[in-house]
C-alpha cells in the first residue's frame, strides 16, 4: 500500500501555525488587534507623508511650467494630473483608514471583552478552589474536635478536676499536638469556662484564664450531643501571643458518650495564618497576574481573613457585587476584575459563609 507524502506548508504558514499553537490566549487576540490598529496608522500616515510630497513636487511643477510660458504647457499638463492622483490617493486613504479603523476598534472592544470573560471565569474558578482548600482543611477539625472530646484522659479531667488528672489530660493534649502540628494548642475547660488543663504549658500560660464568655465556650454548652461542633470566627488571641486563631469546639460529654451530660468543653485553636497563607499563595496565577492580583479569603461580612500580600487582614472588607449569585465575577468601578465564589462547604461540613475573592487590576492603556 503507497503512502501519500504530504507537501509541507510554507514557511510563514508553518510559523503561523506554530504561534497560534505557542498562544491562542484572548490576550493574544486583543494584542494582535492592537498591533494591527498601531500599523494601520502608521501605514495610513507614511501614504500621507508621500502624497503631501507628491502635490508639493506638483504644485513646484506646475510654478516652473508657467514661467516657462507655451514650452511648460505641456508639462502643466502632467503636473496637474499628478496633483489630482495625488488627491484621489489622499481620499482612498482617509476612506480605507476609516473603514480599517472601526473594524479595528470593534476587535479591540471585542478583545478586550474576551480577555474580561475568560480571566474573570477563570479567576471565579480559582476562587472556588481556594475556600474548597479551606474547607476541607477545616473539615478534618470539626472530626478532630469532636474525636478528642470522648478521650479518656480529657473526660477524666472535665468529670473530675485534679492535679493527677489534668496533668494526665496535659500529656495526652501534648501528644496530640506532637502529630498534629497545625494547632497553637488544645485547651479543656470546666463548665464554668475555668481552663483546667492545655497541650503546651511550657509556652503558653493558662492559669486563672476564664474562657466563659467566649462564643465558642458559650455555644459549644448549648450543643445538643455530641456530634455537635462550634466554629468561631478567625480572631487573634492574647493567651496564645495574638496569634489568629480558628477555634472549633465540642462539648466533652459524661463517659464521653454522645448523649451523656456535659462536663466540660474542648477548645482547639488552629494556626490560622500559616495554613491560610499557605493556600492563597499557591493559587495559579502567572507572573503578571501576581503583579496586579490580591487574591484573598472573606468572611461571612466580606471581611478579609487572608489575602497573599498579608493586607488588610481583619481590618478591611471588599464590597461584594454578588448579582452573579454564589460565583462569579463583574467589572469593578475603577475597571479590575473582581472574581469571587462563596463555600460550597465539604462533607459534613457546611462552611461558615465564606468566599474565595480576586481582584485583578489591568495595565493602564497606552
Amino acid at each position: 500500500m503507497m503512502h501519500q507524502s504530504r507537501t509541507p506548508a510554507p514557511a510563514s504558514e508553518q510559523n503561523l501555525q506554530s504561534n497560534a499553537k505557542a498562544d491562542a490566549s484572548p490576550e493574544r487576540v486583543f494584542n494582535l488587534a492592537a498591533n494591527v490598529g498601531e500599523s494601520v496608522r502608521e501605514r495610513t500616515a507614511a501614504i500621507r507623508a508621500i502624497t503631501s510630497r507628491t502635490r508639493i513636487l506638483a504644485l513646484n511643477a506646475l510654478i516652473e511650467s508657467a514661467r516657462a510660458g507655451d514650452a511648460g504647457r505641456g508639462f502643466s499638463v502632467v503636473a496637474n494630473e499628478v496633483k489630482d492622483v495625488s488627491s484621489e490617493i489622499a481620499r482612498v486613504v482617509s476612506d480605507l483608514e476609516r473603514e480599517l479603523m472601526s473594524r479595528v476598534e470593534e476587535l479591540e472592544t471585542i478583545g478586550r471583552l474576551l480577555v474580561s470573560q475568560v480571566r474573570g471565569q477563570r479567576f471565579a474558578d480559582l476562587a472556588l478552589n481556594a475556600v474548597e482548600l479551606i474547607d476541607r482543611n477545616l473539615y478534618e477539625r470539626t472530626c478532630d474536635v469532636r474525636w478528642w472530646a470522648t478521650d479518656s484522659a480529657i473526660v477524666e479531667a472535665a468529670a473530675g478536676p485534679s492535679e493527677a488528672t489534668t496533668r494526665h489530660a496535659s500529656q495526652r493534649l501534648g501528644v496530640i499536638l506532637d502529630a498534629y502540628t497545625v494547632y497553637l494548642d488544645l485547651w479543656v475547660a470546666d463548665t464554668d469556662g475555668n481552663v483546667i488543663s492545655n497541650g503546651r504549658p511550657d509556652r503558653f500560660s493558662t492559669r486563672g484564664l476564664n474562657v466563659a464568655r467566649e462564643s465558642w465556650f458559650q455555644q459549644a454548652m448549648q450543643t445538643a450531643s455530641g456530634d455537635d461542633y462550634v466554629a468561631a470566627d478567625i480572631a487573634p488571641s492574647a493567651t496564645l501571643g495574638g496569634a489568629l486563631v480558628a477555634t472549633y469546639a465540642a462539648a466533652i460529654r459524661e463517659g464521653g458518650e454522645r448523649d451523656g451530660k456535659i462536663i466540660g468543653v474542648l477548645g482547639i485553636h488552629f494556626d490560622w495564618e500559616p495554613q491560610a497563607k499557605a493556600i492563597v499563595g499557591g493559587v495559579r496565577l502567572s507572573d503578571e497576574e501576581w503583579s496586579r492580583t490580591r487574591v484573598m479569603l472573606l468572611d461571612s461580612r466580606h471581611r478579609i481573613i487572608a489575602s497573599a500580600d498579608g493586607k488588610g487582614v481583619l481590618s478591611q472588607s471588599v464590597q461584594l457585587d454578588l448579582a452573579a449569585g454564589d460565583r462569579g465575577f463583574y467589572e469593578g468601578r475603577e475597571g479590575e476584575i473582581v472574581a469571587y465564589s462563596l463555600t460550597p462547604g465539604y462533607e459534613t461540613y457546611r462552611g461558615l459563609g465564606w468566599y474565595g475573592c480576586l481582584v485583578y487590576t489591568p495595565p493602564k492603556a497606552g
